[in-house]
């Protein structure tokens, strides 16, 4: 019945999108790989996935049509100029057709501002309108995602590649990850790299709080849950069911940050998922209605980092990760609070990456698009419909979709992604 009011409404109809179920398989078929000449990235991609057993073709099989790739990957690192770039249409006309729904693309390049000559720069720079413009094009869930990977990263990139591989990717598209060098250890395995970890996760009562302390401790951590005291008995439920802790502490009380540290002794990651919403225009907002929207998604974040860094309570190694939106890079009417709030998270991330890699601590933040909650669930039909539809997989995402992005950039094989904001969102047509 819905396929059929989608249909006289005009609607785009949405693909059933891959998600992960612990046991799965990196990927649902073979992976092509194809690389620019001179490319640096195929050959150590090309042995990662092989490890993960993963077959991979080199070469696109003869009328390579009707869903035969799960993945095409192609290492750009070798175009240094605007010339080169014929090389990616090389690769991607012949199979443009060929890849299976809710398949991923993955082109790897170098960061423009590491590049070796301003024409290699410019051609870097490029390969982010062919990944965005495919995640447009292909449809059928499928996904395109750019990873720009700085020189001595190449075996870094392995926990990027299997995010973005595999099922835990789905809502994540037309997005630009930044890799960097140096080594990231491998965990001992794969289906739980954050065994051994202490995570803790503010605003873990429900919704995408709520996924995400199940994710983290689904991969292995430990984990303690943070709410108000006003959703005690949900985040006991919550604790509970991911054999964690409950911890309830209202973060803007002025003594919170001091009650917290004083109850912990030493956290591996932070997961900042607190906040509220308290709609208006700016012409008609109360000043309590900034204030409050400002203190629990921004301010309390900053007092809890400080703190924890001062008393040393963020082990070596350790990840804090951001929840931010994207109502703070495309703004959104009635919202200014909200939106300030969430901009600001992701000037923390930008501003504090080079701060904590002294510690060798990174920080990253993920941006939701419309995500199926209680909180959306109450929007008017209409406003719901257009917030699920307009976005390249037209369907709105699941809390699980937040939650994946983040347990990757806990990993420990995440040690050298730091800064990053990546976008949850299906590739929405709002913002860049």
């Amino acid at each position: 019945m819905g396929r059929g009011v989608v249909k006289r409404l005009g609607l785009p109809d949405p693909p059933r999108l891959r998600r992960y179920r612990p046991g799965d398989p990196l990927t649902d078929g073979p992976v092509l790989l194809g690389a620019a000449d001179g490319g640096r990235l195929a050959g150590p991609a090309g042995k990662l996935l092989e490890a993960a057993g993963v077959e991979v073709a080199e070469t696109a099989a003869a009328g390579s049509t009707g869903n035969r790739y799960a993945a095409l990957v192609f290492d750009a690192t070798g175009i240094t100029d605007s010339t080169g770039l014929r090389a990616l249409y090389d690769f991607f006309h012949p199979v443009a057709r060929s890849g299976r729904t809710s398949g991923r693309v993955v082109v790897l390049g170098t960061p423009p501002e590491s590049a070796a000559s301003p024409r290699e720069a410019t051609a870097q720079r490029a390969l982010e309108g062919l990944t965005r413009s495919i995640g447009k094009e292909f449809g059928r869930g499928i996904t395109s995602q750019l990873v720009y990977v700085e020189h001595g990263g190449e075996t870094a990139v392995e926990s990027t590649l299997r995010f973005l591989l595999s099922g835990r990717s789905a809502y994540v598209s037309g997005q630009v990850i930044r890799v960097g060098g140096g080594n990231a250890p491998s965990p001992a395995d794969w289906d739980r790299p954050l065994a051994g970890k202490t995570a803790l996760v503010t605003g873990a009562a429900r919704g995408i709080g709520a996924a995400i302390a199940r994710v983290l401790a689904r991969d292995g951590a430990e984990v303690i849950a943070l709410d108000v005291p006003g959703a005690g008995d949900s985040l006991a439920s919550v604790a509970n069911d991911v054999r964690g802790r409950a911890l309830q502490l209202d973060l803007t009380a002025a003594d919170a940050p001091v009650r917290l540290a004083d109850r912990l002794t030493g956290l591996d990651i932070i997961v900042h998922n607190a906040g509220i919403t308290r709609d208006k225009t700016i012409a008609r907002m109360d000043e309590s209605r900034w204030d409050s929207v400002i203190d629990v998604n921004l301010s309390s974040q900053e007092r809890i980092n400080d703190l924890l860094l001062e008393r040393g309570l963020i082990n070596a190694g350790g990840r804090i990760v951001g929840v931010a939106s994207i109502a703070g890079i495309a703004g959104n009417r009635g919202q200014t609070n909200y939106a300030t709030s969430k901009a600001g998270v992701i000037g923390l991330v930008q501003s504090m990456a080079p701060v904590l890699a002294e510690r060798g601590i990174t920080i990253n933040a993920v941006a939701p698009g419309f995500i199926e909650t209680a909180m959306t669930a109450k929007m008017p039909l209409f406003l719901r419909e257009a917030g699920r539809r307009m976005n390249s997989m037209s369907q709105g995402g699941l809390p699980v979709d937040v939650a994946e992005t983040i347990s990757w950039f806990a990993s420990p094989a995440s040690a050298t992604i730091s800064g990053n904001v990546v976008r949850v969102c299906g590739q929405s047509l709002l913002g860049a």
